[in-house]
C-alpha cells in the first residue's frame, strides 16, 4: 500500500555525493518475462504516459484519486503498532513514514513521530576503532528465539519447574496476539489465538512462531497455566490451512503469483504460499496436542510427501535452504507416526548422509537457489544442528554421520560456552534478504547434543 503511493509520487532526493564506484558497466541479467510480467508493463507504461499527459487532472477522477489516496492512508495507520512501527520489519516501516511524509503528515504529526522514535529500539550502537557507529536492524525475533531457547534448555535437561524456564513462558503467553489482524480478510469466522515474531505486531501473528511457541510451553511447568492459550493456538493453526493441505506463515491460500508481476513489487516475495519448513512444525506442534490422527495433520502430512524433492530433501522457505526444509520435516513427519524405515524418510537421511561435509559438519550457502549448489557450503553450526535433529529424530543415533556431527558441533564449542557463526542461514526474502539470526547459534547445536544425549534423540513432549 505505501509503495502505491511512493510509485504514484515518485520523489527524488538529490544528494552531494554518488555512489558510481558501484557500478560495473554491465548491464544486469534479466529473468525471463512471462506474459503476464510483458502485459503489466505496457499498461504501467500507458498509465504514466497518460498521466504525464495531465489526463488524470483534466477530468473528474482527479476526486477519485485523493479519495483514494485518503484510504490508503488511513489503512495505512491503522497498522501502526504500538512502537510506531509497521509489521515490525523494516521495508513497510520506512516506506509508510515516506507515503504519509508525500501525503503531508509533517514530520511532528504524532503518527510521523511515533514512528521515527520507534527506530530507536531498533537501532545498535557501536564504539570501534573508527568512532561511534550506528546501525539499524531489520527486525527483530524476540518471540521465536525465546521458543527456541526454551526447547534447547529442556532439551539440555534444564528441569521444566525452572526459574528461567517458567518466567520466559509466562513472558510469551503475556505476547499473545488476542485481537483481530488481516488474516481475517480470508479467515472471518476464525477466532484469533497465537504468537508474532516482535515484540509488536499484532496484525500480523504467524503460524510458525506459533507452533514453536506451542511446543516450547509445553515444555514448562507452569501448573497447567498455559493451557488455555495453547488450546486456542491450535484452534488458530488448524484453521490457517491452506486448501491444498498445507500452511503459509501468515496467511491462508495467499498463492496468487499474479501479484508478483506487479512492476512496483521491489521484492520477489510478495505472497504467502505454503512451505515445508512452515507446515512442518505446524503438523509437529498438532502432533503433540494429540492430533495426529485429525484431519487437518493427515492433510498437512500428504502435503509434505508431495513437496520432497526428488532427491529426498525439502526445501526450507524461511531459512538456507534444503538442509532447513529436510531438518524441519524429518522430526515433523516421524512426530505423526511415520515409521524411519518409510522411503521417505530414507531418502532423506540418505541426502544428508550425502551432503556432509568432510569436516563432520554440514552447511549450505545461499546460492542453493541454484539447485546445484543444494546442501553444499562451508560448515556452520546452526546448518549442522538441523541435519543431525533430522537424523536423530529418524532413529540414527548411532551413524557414524550423526557421530561425526555430534563430534564437530562439540569441538567447535568455544571456551566460553557459545558457538561463533558469522554467516548468514536465515532467509527474509529469497535472493533480496537474508537474516543473520545470533540465536541459531545456541539454541539450534544445544537442542542437537541434548537429543543426542536422550535415549531415542527426540525431545520430550511434556515437563
Amino acid at each position: 500500500m505505501a509503495l502505491a503511493i511512493v510509485g504514484t509520487f515518485r520523489p527524488s532526493r538529490p544528494l552531494p555525493f554518488t555512489i558510481n564506484e558501484l557500478r560495473t558497466g554491465v548491464a544486469p541479467a534479466r529473468r525471463p518475462a512471462d506474459a503476464w510480467a510483458v502485459i503489466f508493463r505496457g499498461l504501467d507504461a500507458a498509465l504514466r504516459s497518460a498521466d504525464r499527459a495531465g489526463l488524470w487532472r483534466s477530468r473528474p477522477g482527479g476526486a477519485g484519486r485523493r479519495a483514494a489516496l485518503r484510504r490508503c492512508a488511513e489503512w495505512i495507520i491503522a497498522r501502526q503498532e504500538r512502537d510506531g512501527c509497521w509489521g515490525g520489519i523494516q521495508p513497510p516501516w520506512v516506506y509508510s513514514l515516506i507515503a504519509l511524509h508525500l501525503l503531508g503528515y509533517r514530520l511532528d504529526h504524532p503518527v510521523i513521530a511515533r514512528g521515527l522514535a520507534g527506530f530507536d529500539r531498533y537501532t545498535i550502537r557501536e564504539e570501534t576503532p573508527e568512532g561511534p557507529l550506528c546501525r539499524l536492524e531489520a527486525s527483530q525475533s524476540p518471540l521465536w528465539d525465546t521458543a527456541f531457547a526454551v526447547t534447547a534448555l529442556a532439551d539440555a535437561g534444564l528441569p521444566s519447574g525452572h526459574p528461567a524456564l517458567r518466567r520466559a513462558a509466562r513472558w510469551l503467553l503475556a505476547e499473545e496476539m488476542a485481537g483481530p489482524g488481516d488474516w481475517q480478510v480470508r479467515k472471518p469466522g476464525l477466532a484469533p489465538g497465537g504468537w508474532a515474531f516482535e515484540f509488536d505486531n499484532d496484525n500480523y501473528p504467524d503460524t510458525d512462531d506459533t507452533a514453536e511457541i506451542i511446543l516450547a510451553l509445553r515444555r514448562v511447568d507452569l501448573a497447567g497455566q498455559q493451557r488455555p492459550a495453547i488450546g486456542r493456538a491450535v484452534g488458530w493453526l488448524a484453521g490457517m490451512q491452506s486448501k491444498n493441505g498445507g500452511w503459509g506463515a501468515f496467511d491462508a491460500d495467499n498463492t496468487r503469483h499474479i501479484v508478483t508481476k506487479l512492476p512496483f513489487c521491489d521484492f520477489g516475495a510478495v505472497i504467502d504460499p505454503p512451505s515445508a519448513d512452515v507446515t512442518a512444525h505446524i503438523v509437529e506442534a498438532l502432533a503433540a496436542e494429540g492430533l495426529a490422527r485429525s484431519e487437518a495433520v493427515r492433510r498437512g502430512v500428504v502435503w509434505l510427501l508431495r513437496a520432497q524433492e526428488s532427491d529426498g530433501s525439502w526445501f526450507g522457505r524461511w531459512a538456507a535452504n534444503y538442509i532447513y526444509g529436510t531438518g524441519a520435516v524429518v522430526p515433523a513427519l516421524i512426530a505423526v507416526g511415520v515409521l524411519p524405515s518409510k522411503p521417505a524418510i530414507r531418502r532423506a537421511v540418505s541426502w544428508l548422509e550425502a551432503h556432509q561435509n568432510p569436516d563432520g559438519g554440514w552447511g549450505e550457502d545461499l546460492r542453493s537457489y541454484d539447485a546445484a549448489y543444494a546442501g553444499r557450503g562451508e560448515s556452520t553450526v546452526s546448518q549442522t544442528a538441523w541435519a543431525l535433529l533430522a537424523l536423530l529424530a529418524a532413529g540414527e543415533r548411532k551413524n557414524s554421520a550423526t557421530e561425526r556431527g555430534i563430534r564437530w558441533v562439540a569441538d567447535a564449542q568455544l571456551e566460553d560456552g557459545t558457538w561463533d557463526e558469522p554467516w548468514f542461514t536465515g532467509v527474509g526474502f529469497p535472493r533480496d534478504f537474508y537474516i543473520n539470526y545470533h540465536m541459531y547459534r545456541l539454541a539450534f547445536p544445544l537442542s542437537a547434543l541434548g537429543r543426542y544425549l536422550n535415549a531415542d534423540g527426540r525431545p520430550r513432549t511434556g515437563p
